[in-house]
C-alpha cells in the first residue's frame, strides 16, 4: 500500500485550500429585496397546502379552485420577481455607470 494515499491508508485527508480572492465580486453592491417577494411565496405555499388537504378529505371541487388560485397566486409572485429584478437591474446600471440609484 502506498504512503501518500491519505484516506484509504485510514489517516485523514486534507481539503484543497481555499482559493483567495483580491476583490470580492459583490463589493458596492447592496442586496435589494422587495417584501411583495417572499409574501407572494407563502401565499403560495398556503394555497398549495390547503388544496391538498381538501384533496386529501375528499372534497375535490373546493382542491381544484385552490390549485386555480395556486397557478395564480405563483404567476403573481414570478411577475413581481421579474419586475424588482428588471427594476433594480437598470439602477444597477445606472450605478455602475458613476451616478448613484436612487433606492
Amino acid at each position: 500500500m502506498e504512503k501518500g494515499s491519505g484516506a484509504a491508508a485510514g489517516g485523514t485527508a486534507r481539503p484543497p485550500p481555499m482559493p483567495q480572492f483580491d476583490e470580492f465580486p459583490f463589493e458596492g453592491k447592496k442586496p435589494v429585496k422587495n417584501p411583495f417577494v417572499p409574501i407572494g411565496a407563502l401565499v403560495t405555499a398556503g394555497v398549495l397546502t390547503a388544496g391538498l388537504v381538501s384533496f386529501r378529505y375528499g372534497n375535490s371541487r373546493l382542491g381544484q379552485k385552490l390549485m386555480r388560485a395556486r397557478v395564480v397566486a405563483q404567476g403573481v409572485t414570478v411577475a413581481l420577481m421579474v419586475g424588482s429584478a428588471y427594476y433594480y437591474g437598470d439602477q444597477i446600471k445606472l450605478f455602475k455607470k458613476g451616478s448613484s440609484p436612487e433606492l
